[in-house]
This record gives C-alpha cells, structure tokens and sequence, in this order.
C-alpha cells in the first residue's frame, strides 16, 4: 500500500512539474514574440523584458547595448528610468498619507516653506491629492520648457539638457511665485514634472530627510533594490542609449530633487518594485493606486500615468523616457501580472511601439482568463438583439461604474447615451435593441468598454471575432 501511495505521489509531482514547465515556456515564447516584434518596429539596438507572475519572476534580453561590440544586457545592467521616478516619489506620498504626515485634503501650501498667495484659483486652494493626480491647474510646467518643445529637431535634446544643468532649487522656488492657475484644482489633467519636485519638497519637510535619503530607507532597502538610486556611484556604468540615428545620447541633468525622473536601475531591481506593487494587501499599495478624486473613467493614483479597469480588472500604466532609452511599466494587481519592457532608443515613435509590444504581451499572457467559445456579446431573442457582458467573477465588481457598446453602428463612441448597458446583477450587464436598428446583411462591428476608457479586448475563441486589425467582436443581422 506504501508503495502504491509513493508511485501515485511521483506522478502527481511529474505532472506538476510538466505543467509548470509548459507554463514557463509559453511565457518566455511571448516575450520572444513581443522583443521580435518590438525590435523591427523600434529599431532599438538593446530589449529588455522583465515579467513577474503569479509571484514569479522572468527575465529575458535581446540584442545588443552597442552595435557590434555583442555587449547584451544583464539583469544587473543600470538603466535610466525616467519617469517611472514619479511612482517612487508616489509611494512615498501614499506612504506619508497613511503615516499621518500629509492630509490628501490639505491645501498643499500647509507644507510649503514660503508664501504663494498665488496657488489658488478663484479662493480653491489645491491639495494634495490634486497635486499627486496631475491636476494641479498649473499654467506651466517648472522649469518651462514649453517653447524648446514646440520646436523639436536632432539636436533639442541639447538644449533641454543645458535648461536642466542650469536651473536651481532657487530657480524653481522663485518661479513657483509667477505660477498662475488656469483652471479649478481637481479637474484638468497636466502632466508636469515641477508638480514631482513639489513634492519631494514636501516630503522633506514633513520628515526632515532628503528626498534620496527617503527613498532608500521606505524602497530600496525594503525591497533589497541594491543597484537602484538618483546619485549612484561614480564608477556606475549606465548603459548607452541612441537616438534613431544611431546617435549616442547623453544621461538626464537635474539639479532639483530629481524626484521627476533621475533614477536609474536595473531589470532585476524593477521586478522587485513590480512585485511589490502587485501586493493587493500591502496598505500603501492600495493607497498608491487609489482612485482619489473617484473619477468615472480613469484615475491617476499617485503619479500613474493611468489606471483604467478592464475584462481583467485595474491595470496601471507607466511610461518613462530620457534621452535615449525608453520604458514601459505596466501591472494587473487583480491578475497578478505584471511587465516592465526597456529599449535603449529614444525617438517620438518609440513610446508607441513600446505601448503596442505591452499591450501585445499583457494580451497574451492573459489569454487564458478568456475562455468563451461560440458567439460572444450578444444573442438574437424574438426581434432584438440583447448585448451581454459578464465581468469576470474572480475581479471586483465595484470598479466597475459603467459598461457602454462602442461600435461601427455609433461611431465608436463608448458615450453614447443609447448604447449604455443596463446593470442586471453584481457582475452581468445587458443591453437590448431591436433589430431595425441594425442594417440587415450588413457586418458590423464593436467592443464592450468600462467605464468609457477600458477597451476590451475579444477571448480568443470566440467565433465572431476578427483575425486581425483591432480583432473586434462581429453582428451580423
């Protein structure tokens, strides 16, 4: 019997290990599909894809950091990472709000050190949680780098290093007096590295610790980041990145705090961040993330860039860009996944290709949580046709706050007061409209979309699927 007990156990842990070993597979297969793809369309000489799921980790690189010296990244190779900065800087923020420091209310001149009457608009002051959310109502950004930006060429990048390298604390305070609101605090979005800064002013003086002192005690030494920081070692060696042109191009310059977007890192220290930020019980995570201003449609968070709910719940968008490297962070706490990609070009086109290659691989790594077959979205009763969507029960429902039908038939329009779909229980929505609506014998096409933002994407199986374009849902009357 003993026997026959130790026989049935090595199966059951061979077959686990099998399944396992398939899983891992598929995994590194999409991200050789995605750095493929990715590659022809960024033209980027180096690729680096980290993945964390379901608590484990994946690494891969391609290419090479310098063209024919065959030198391929690490995960220990130092990038700059720009603007995933400001999610550090967040954290911190969101940190400081759970500890008491900072009140999400308060009128953020409460810890400002000086005076600026002017940070107000028609008697509202803005507060934190405008501040955090890029919604401050700021006329400019600091330092104001609006005209070089109107006219952009090979050479700008020149002239936006020189801006930074010469403008001062002094500076930025001084120029913090001439801003002027241009709109209610809470409402316009705007992105604005002066509102980082900002705040790592505040968080230093609401703990009396330099901002980069804050950031290794709360993030890096908790997380065991040991290659991350905004001042490392002179002896570090930070890869190389280029312009389109192949043109090598210089690291970020920062006086300020370099809370915006100074730090630099490795793939193996931002899979460490992505983790964390996929703890959906850690109480600064869920701070992070929050939806402060309780927005119907996206929210920022803490210095997302934007996080949306879709078929596979909150996912949050970062995007981070220096002078030739590029990068792009993205989690789905709900689905445990989460995926930071990083080439070493900079070039205008290179954020979309960077967007299209997460958005390629996030699908496809979360292929399995779609498995309907036959017609999906909709089914023909009496002379209707009666829309229905079912929010997978393993998400939370109350992020969702609306679910609208966007299609060839309204212009793709997801606000579109006739195509909103009527809540039936806590996670079914329908939708029913007479078939004359609809011109017979004619394809149309359309996709199901939360809150007005959250596209979603078609399950794989589905019959009335496209193969290809935006691979939307087909009704055909």
């Amino acid at each position: 019997m003993k026997k026959n007990i130790s026989i049935l156990f090595l199966c059951l842990s061979f077959s686990i290990l099998a399944q396992k070993n398939t899983v891992d597979k598929s995994i590194f297969i999409a991200m050789d599909k995605t750095a493929s793809i990715l590659s022809n369309k960024s033209k980027a000489n180096s690729i680096s894809i980290g993945v964390v799921r379901n608590g484990k980790t994946y690494t891969r690189h391609y290419g090479e950091i310098d063209k024919g010296k065959e030198n391929i990244a690490n995960n220990n190779t130092v990038f700059e990472v720009a603007s995933i900065t400001k999610l550090f800087t967040g954290l911190l923020a969101a940190q400081a709000v759970l500890e008491g420091k900072l009140n999400p209310d308060d009128d953020i001149r409460k810890y400002i050190t000086g005076s600026y009457a002017n940070l107000e608009y028609n008697g509202t002051p803005i507060t934190i949680k405008d501040l955090v959310s890029f919604r401050t109502g700021f006329d400019k950004d600091l330092p104001d780098n609006s005209e070089l930006r109107k006219n952009r060429n090979d050479s700008s990048y020149l002239a936006f290093k020189k801006m930074d390298e010469n403008y001062t604390r002094k500076n930025f305070f001084e120029d913090l007096k001439t801003i002027k609101l241009d709109t209610l605090p809470g409402t316009k979005f705007k992105y604005s590295n002066g509102s980082l800064n900002l705040t790592a002013h505040i968080l230093e003086n609401v703990y009396q610790k330099s901002y980069e002192t804050l950031l290794k005690e709360n993030i890096f030494s908790k997380l065991d980041m040991q290659s991350s920081g905004i001042n490392l070692s002179p002896n570090t060696l930070i890869a190389n990145g280029y312009d389109l042109k192949g043109v090598l191009m210089p690291t970020i310059s920062d006086n300020l705090w370099g809370a915006a977007g100074r730090l630099k890192s490795t793939l193996s220290d931002l899979t460490k961040f992505i983790s964390y930020e996929l703890n959906t019980k850690n109480k600064i995570v869920q701070e992070s993330q929050r939806n402060l201003l309780n927005s119907p449609t996206t929210w920022n968070g803490y210095f997302w860039d934007y996080i949306q709910v879709d078929e596979n719940g909150k996912n949050c968008w970062k995007h981070g860009g220096a002078f030739g490297t590029q990068n792009m962070l993205v989690i789905y706490p709900e689905r445990q996944l989460g995926i930071s990609i990083i080439v070493n070009i900079s070039d205008e086109s290179t954020a979309n290709a960077l967007g299209e290659a997460i958005v390629r691989l996030s699908n496809d790594l979360l292929s399995e949580n779609k498995k309907q077959t036959g017609i999906y979205g909709y089914k023909i009763i009496a002379d209707n046709v009666v829309f229905v969507y079912e929010h997978d029960k393993n998400l939370d429902p109350n992020l969702v706050k609306s679910v609208s039908i966007a299609g060839s038939f309204d212009k793709w329009n997801p606000n579109d007061k006739d195509f909103q779909m009527i809540q039936k229980s806590k996670n079914t929505f329908e939708l029913s409209i007479p078939k004359s609506q609809f011109e017979k014998d004619k394809t149309h096409l359309f996709k199901f979309v939360i809150n007005k933002t959250g596209w979603m994407e078609a399950p794989k199986n589905a019959i009335n699927r496209q193969t290809e374009g935006d691979e939307n849902l087909i009704l055909k009357i």
